[in-house]
């Protein structure tokens, strides 16, 4: 499907060059002839390309294990290759193992970077639970060692929460990782100020900023009587963290305390948190911070998150946003599919749109449906040309530039 779909899209850039309509049909022929006979050689040597990379990764050199991890993750996050990984997922995952069992930091930060994405590739059946399952100790067992390396420590925390989201087949995994996350970003949130990481520790904060990020993912797919436990338990120590200061902390605390919100809200219409009040006070301050020893781009991204937060909590409408990929499109509409959406989108990187298309396990989790299959004529009409996209550009900067001089223009009358 995805090899018909690049033959169609090939052959349609090839005939965009052809202004004859009696020339199409022949052209069209030809060219896809040709194409998938290129795209059969380029599938095998992308193949080979790979197998080598795993064979690269049992490696005694380390610098080489790192590049073949490297390359397989590119390679992992820009394709979909369920096929071909099926037969092999044993070998990466051992390959993988041992990675992470002997390999030291960065080494282990890629392994369990391009474990998430294995797990990923293989989706939410049998296979990526047999390699969450075989996985899942280790990655708790380095998450939890504070003499492990910090970089570790962070890809371990992300990749225990991506694959039990993806691959968890009982409640008690899902009630496992939960507990061990809160483990981690606990102190984050504690009243005792002993606790609480350090100015001088930023390694360790985004260790617990990954740890809170992968907790609230695991809360999107928790049962209803999980989540009644964790707003009793949470929701009053959560918001200690917006005093942070680390500014990706404050917003991932922000943004949970909006989730929390959410869910309640949807098993209790009326749900009523006794601290709103003060919660908002604290929301506002963030949502309007123009301290000047905080980072301009950090006061800008806090700002913006907190005013949706601020606007949910207050009003419970939450800001929708629109995810373009090919011909089709989805909205991110809520709290727990933002969290969801960004989790794919950390992990994936550029490639989060292909698999948005491609990828049987996104499509599911977002409700997109089958893949769709395209013919080269469709492809061709949903593009414009090089020369209609460069007018249209050109407008849009007209505009913008006309609507910027009037608001700079001093002698504007104030309405």
């Amino acid at each position: 499907m995805e090899s018909q779909a690049s033959d169609d899209e090939a052959a349609s850039e090839v005939l965009s060059h052809y202004s004859s309509a009696s020339e199409t049909t022949s052209v069209t022929e030809e060219v896809t002839g040709g194409e998938a006979v290129d795209e059969q050689a380029q599938q095998e040597e992308v193949e080979d390309k790979l197998k080598e990379c795993i064979d690269n990764v049992m490696d005694k050199s380390a610098k080489t294990r790192q590049v073949a991890l490297e390359s397989l993750r590119l390679a992992f996050s820009s394709k979909t290759l369920f096929d071909f990984l099926l037969e092999r997922r044993l070998t990466v995952t051992d390959s993988l193992e041992k990675c992470l069992k002997k390999g030291k930091g960065e080494e282990q930060s890629l392994a369990a970077t391009v474990l998430t994405l294995l797990c990923l590739q293989m989706g939410s059946g049998p296979e990526g639970e047999e390699v969450f399952r075989s996985l899942k100790p280790l990655l708790t067992t380095i998450l939890t060692d504070s003499s492990a390396s910090p970089v570790a420590r962070q890809s371990c925390a992300t990749a225990l929460g991506m694959c039990c989201y993806i691959a968890a087949a009982d409640m008690e995994d899902l009630v496992s990782c939960l507990a061990c996350l809160e483990g981690i970003f606990g102190s984050s949130c504690s009243t005792d100020a002993s606790l609480v990481p350090s100015h001088h520790s930023p390694l360790l904060q985004t260790l617990h900023c990954n740890a809170l990020q992968s907790w609230s993912l695991l809360l999107t797919i928790c049962p209803s009587t999980q989540i009644k436990k964790i707003l009793d338990n949470h929701l009053p120590k959560l918001p200690l963290m917006l005093s942070s200061d680390n500014v990706n902390l404050r917003i991932v605390a922000g943004e949970t305390i909006a989730l929390l919100f959410e869910l309640a809200r949807d098993m209790e219409e009326d749900f009523f948190y006794e601290d709103t009040d003060l919660l908002c006070t604290k929301l506002k301050a963030l949502a309007t911070d123009s301290n000047k020893y905080r980072a301009k781009t950090d006061r800008r991204k806090q700002r913006s998150i907190f005013r949706d937060v601020l606007h949910f909590i207050e009003n419970g409408e939450c800001h929708e946003e629109t995810i373009k990929f090919g011909l089709e499109c989805m909205y991110v509409d809520s709290w727990a599919r933002r969290r969801t959406y960004n989790a794919f989108k950390e992990a994936l990187g550029s490639g989060v749109r292909h698999h948005l298309q491609n990828n049987e396990l996104l499509r599911e989790i977002f409700e997109l449906g089958p893949p769709l299959v395209l013919d080269a004529a469709a492809i061709k009409a949903s593009k414009i040309s090089r020369f209609e996209k460069h007018l249209y550009n050109s407008a849009a900067f007209k505009a913008r530039t006309k609507a910027r001089s009037r608001v700079r223009d001093k002698r504007a009358d104030v309405l």
